[in-house]
């Protein structure tokens, strides 16, 4: 683990399958010339995880990858699953392990920030005007509703049970109040209250939790396809956006079309303390596996999320955005935005060359 003296740190990397092998070779590549720059440490312990582990060892999260979670500052992860493994019983997914790892090291909140950028207003199918002021926080319940209950299936029927305790529901909910706190203090919690039970839970004990520990919030409750249609018609009037598992996963995808690609945008995932796990949102991507075609951009936002979340270094999480941008600016995109888009190693070279030609300094830090 890090200390205050020598600020070396311990990161355990996932790159998993798919892309997500070489989003991670793009963040490895980052990091070494930040760390090269700002004379911090960072030791990069790469692990098994997913389809890739469930090759080398038929568990798609094997302990090994625990034990080392469990020494760590923080958790990179590139991206997991395939159609190779789709076949096989759900306890032997590559998903299994992403869902697994969350709930061993309770990363019940997770943050998917959504701004637009200037540079790629073009690539949106919303209009420029629509976009112009959108930064939304989109903070979703991470290790209860659906995807953790109970699963059954007895012939033609099958069953999937959504189930939410109080607990769970106040402690996100905190997150995404003290994030709202530090923004404009504008809070929109997401459900389906109208017909299901565990969301009349959830505007139940938010609406308590507010009045009685955030008044100064301005609190609206909003239906889930409201939600949907808001986000394309009027996405800048969102600022934090708190909501259940399932409903999280679908609106933050929706929400990465206003930047343009999936491929642009990080998400973290965190627990009660500064230890958490950072990824891309896109998924592994095995059509363009191996070709070179892969987006760096998100996985290395979500790098910079770590520096700033888990590893407090926010001079060089700034540093290394400001670069990103740049290459932005500088139109160096890849093929997922434009036809004629540059390879990854392309883009991860430019973000380099940007950070070791003054975005980072020592004095910086």
């Amino acid at each position: 683990m890090s200390t205050e003296a020598s600020q070396s740190f311990r990161v355990v990397a996932l790159p998993g399958d798919g892309v997500g092998t070489e989003v991670y070779a793009s963040a490895r590549q980052v990091l070494g010339v930040l760390t090269g720059l700002s004379g911090i440490t960072i030791q990069l312990d790469e692990q098994l995880i997913g389809g890739a582990a469930l090759d080398a060892c038929d568990d798609p999260l094997p302990q090994q990858t625990i034990d080392a979670c469990r020494q760590a500052d923080a958790i990179l992860l590139g991206a997991v699953g395939g159609p190779k493994w789709d076949p096989n019983p759900i306890a032997k997914r590559p998903e299994k392990g992403l869902l697994r790892i969350r709930a061993e090291f309770g990363l019940f909140c997770n943050l998917r920030p959504v701004v637009t950028h200037p540079a790629l207003h073009r690539f949106s199918p919303l209009k420029p005007e629509k976009l112009e002021s959108v930064d939304l926080m989109i903070v979703r319940e991470l290790t209860g509703g659906i995807y953790f209950g109970d699963k059954e299936r007895t012939g033609d029927t099958a069953i999937d049970v959504c189930k939410y305790s109080r607990t769970e529901i106040e402690r996100v909910t905190r997150k995404a109040c003290d994030i709202a706190r530090q923004r404009d203090g504008r809070l929109v919690q997401v459900d389906k209250a109208n017909v299901l039970e565990t969301s009349r839970l959830w505007r139940e004990v938010v609406t308590e939790l507010v009045e009685a520990e955030y008044p100064d919030l301005e609190l609206e409750h909003m239906l889930v396809d409201s939600a949907a249609m808001h986000l394309l018609t009027r996405p800048d009037s969102f600022d934090v956006m708190l909501t259940e598992n399932l409903f999280g996963d679908i609106l933050s995808d929706e929400a990465s079309m206003l930047c343009g690609s999936m491929g642009l945008l990080p998400s973290a995932s965190l627990g009660e303390g500064d230890f958490g796990m950072y990824e891309p949102v896109h998924g592994s991507a095995p059509d363009i596996a191996g070709q070179g075609k892969a987006n760096p951009y998100a996985m290395l936002l979500s790098t910079a999320m770590m520096l700033r979340h888990s590893l407090n270094r926010p001079v060089e999480a700034e540093a290394l955005e400001r670069s990103i941008f740049q290459c932005w600016e500088d139109g160096i995109l890849t093929r997922d935005l434009v036809p004629d888009g540059c390879a990854t190693g392309v883009v991860t070279d430019a973000v380099c060359q940007r950070l070791d030609s003054g975005n980072f300094t020592v004095g910086d830090a």
